[in-house]
């Protein structure tokens, strides 16, 4: 489900739900409707007698290949591994199930409307917003929720057992001292120029180097693409939007923006009538100019607020209740509202404040937005005809003239490119689909995100192929080399070595030191060139070991002279978190593991 929804929405769930689902599940989805990926609802595997439709199967198939997690030539084996998951997945909600955990529809609904990414502007649950999200994935609402509360309880589950984990003091103290060590060495670069000969290559070795090679000299399946893409941000470029539109626009916005809010409150109790009575007489002095934070300070009985003039802060709607609400947002700057009923306690409320600011700094925005909503019809509309029009026509071009829009065109391109257009999920897994590449039709359109259409064509198509040595001879020449000479320096230090092992003394060598290093890489020594001094073993009877590195360009000596210790400091605590991390990590992988070994598990 959640692969789906990221790849159609560029994030905008991802963000907020895969940080609590196990990206294990990355693939599933829920089973919404469909027929068109296969007409066979046969039993494809059976968990603990729970079966598995290959219709299910096949769904999350085609997701992962339209979204373009998964290249078409890749269909069997993501297939075998959606499956594996899937199975994976209904052990763990089996044992959920088995363990009485229970997700009410109340938390449910409280998780959902949580998402920033089905809130407005204003940080409220917007059901349009909602539904359209879901929709561009593919899924309903009911389905939504119904795989949410699955990987939700999963979650619960996973965490318990991660929580579960525990790690030895001696475990941590061992962990603790090792990272803490420092090692102390010299090191001497050797580089093309400490060869005896400089390095050459002849024909034969650049053929016997390319034929072990043709795998780095495979060009990939590529096409030559026409496409045409409907922005709806370009047609909100320019028209006209009048002044009273943005003032309007801006009114409905400053009606229903954050408000800074005071109140005096009375509990009602049990005398309702001397209740009202007494924030009578408050709304009285206030009508007689009595200054509210003054009338708040005698009356209120909101200990809290009363001596503060009754001030709340910034509110939003949805935090006091609906009739609390409805009063506050009816209310302009300055003004104070009639008596207010919020069932135990009666209100009066002023609002102090409006968190949005003036006109004049938000007419840009207001008239960019303003010039979007009144492009939305015409946008609609032409994805309509553009969608109509792409489906029936023999070319692009055509369709490119009837909507008016630019008939752009590709070089080369494979299925892995970094063009920011092409590289958009689904994009090159429609250029590669079967009806585009194969029988030359037009792609369906393609829903990039909320206000991009785009629907594509394969011009030319060339397959994958290894490339002829004369078209890469440069690049054996380059690499055939970079590999002859790395392996004559190996040979050269491995002779330094055991020269330096046997007590010999070299000319030549221009040694560094390098003190106390330790392994965290916060040096400005290579990389691995400390993690090889760190793979050497303790030096003995102030003999140095000598050791090697492979580097950039190069390769280094290196002689290891003492062994240290660093004084305990904040890393301690981070080793002793990721100790726990990779315990609660097995923990749940030995969860799995022992799932699938009681269970009944049967895959066609």
């Amino acid at each position: 489900m959640l692969q789906r929804i990221r790849d159609r929405s560029h994030g905008w769930v991802a963000k907020t739900i895969v940080g609590f689902i196990v990206v294990t599940f990355a693939f599933f989805g829920v089973e919404s409707i469909i027929g068109a990926f296969t007409g066979s609802s046969d039993e494809i595997a059976s968990v603990n007698g729970d079966k598995i439709s290959r219709q299910s199967v096949e769904t999350e198939v085609q997701r992962a290949i339209r979204s373009g997690q998964v290249a078409p030539e890749q269909e069997r084996e993501a297939r075998n591994q959606i499956i594996t998951q899937m199975i994976d997945s209904r052990l763990l909600d089996q044992y959920a199930e088995e363990g009485g955990l229970h997700l009410s529809e109340q938390q449910l609904d409280q998780l959902i409307v949580s998402f920033p990414e089905f809130q407005d502007d204003q940080g409220r649950f917007d059901a349009d917003v909602f539904r359209n999200r879901l929709a561009s994935a593919g899924y309903s609402p009911t389905s939504f929720r119904e795989q949410l509360r699955s990987d939700t309880l999963r979650q619960q589950l996973t965490d318990g057992f991660a929580a579960s984990a525990f790690v030895l003091p001696g475990e941590e103290e061992t962990l603790s001292q090792l990272q803490r060590q420092t090692r102390s060495f010299r090191y001497a670069t050797l580089s093309q120029a400490d060869l005896e000969s400089p390095v050459t290559l002849n024909e034969d070795e650049l053929t016997a180097w390319y034929d072990s090679h043709q795998d780095n000299y495979r060009r990939p399946a590529q096409v030559k693409l026409a496409y045409v893409l409907l922005d709806q941000n370009e047609l909100a470029d320019g028209g006209e939007i009048s002044e009273d539109t943005l003032k309007a626009e801006y009114a409905a916005k400053r009606a229903d923006a954050p408000r800074e809010i005071a109140h005096i409150m009375v509990e009602k109790g049990d005398d309702v009538a001397a209740a009202r009575a007494k924030l009578e007489g408050a709304r009285d002095a206030l009508a007689n100019g009595e200054d509210f934070a003054k009338v708040a300070a005698e009356v209120s009985e909101d200990s809290s607020t009363a001596e503060d003039g009754g001030e709340l802060g910034v509110i939003t709607r949805g935090i006091f209740g609906e009739d609390f609400d409805d009063a506050a947002f009816a209310l302009d700057e300055g003004q104070v509202s009639d008596i207010v009923d919020t069932g135990d306690s009666l209100h009066l409320i002023k609002v102090t404040g409006l968190d949005i600011a003036p006109f004049d700094e938000m007419r840009d925005e207001l008239l960019t937005q303003a010039r979007k909503s009144a492009s939305r019809d015409t946008f609609n509309e032409k994805a309509q005809q553009l969608k109509d029009e792409s489906f029936a026509a023999d070319d692009l071009a055509s369709v490119a003239e009837d909507l008016d829009l630019p008939l752009e065109k590709t070089d080369w391109v494979a299925q892995d490119n970094d063009d920011e257009l092409l590289s958009e999920p689904g994009v090159m897994a429609a250029a590669f689909d079967d009806e585009v590449l194969k029988e030359g039709y037009n792609s369906d359109v393609i829903e990039l995100d909320d206000s991009r259409r785009l629907v594509l064509r394969v011009l030319e198509q060339r397959p994958a192929t290894t490339l002829a040595l004369d078209e890469v001879k440069q690049q054996v020449q380059r690499e055939a080399k970079a590999d002859k000479t790395a392996k004559a320096l190996e040979a050269l230090a491995q002779t330094r070595i055991e020269a330096l092992r046997e007590g010999k003394s070299l000319e030549g060598i221009d040694w560094r030191d390098a003190d106390d290093v330790s392994r965290h890489g916060d040096s400005q020594l290579p990389e691995n060139l400390v993690k090889q001094a760190f793979a050497l073993p303790h030096p003995e009877a102030d003999q140095p070991v000598y050791g090697k590195a492979a580097l950039k360009g190069g390769i280094a000596l290196i002689a290891l002279t003492d062994v240290g210790e660093a004084e305990p400091g904040d890393m301690d605590q981070f080793l002793s978190r990721l100790a726990m991390r990779l315990q609660a990590q097995s923990a749940v992988e030995g969860l799995q593991e022992s799932l699938r070994e009681s269970a009944d598990i049967e895959r066609k």
